[in-house]
């Protein structure tokens, strides 16, 4: 019998983690493509 007791360290919690840099920049084109179509949409049915 065994009395002496081991003290462990704790895991380390997994890092989290970081965002896709390319969904970003995908983000952000998708982003100016709507504004486009936005824009051109207003000038086409709207605007005069």
């Amino acid at each position: 019998m065994n009395t002496v007791v081991d003290f462990k360290r704790p895991q380390k919690p997994p890092e989290p983690k970081k965002p896709n840099p390319g969904q970003k920049t995908l983000l952000v084109v998708l982003g100016v493509i709507a504004a486009f179509g936005v824009a051109w949409a207003y000038f086409q049915f709207i605007g005069n």
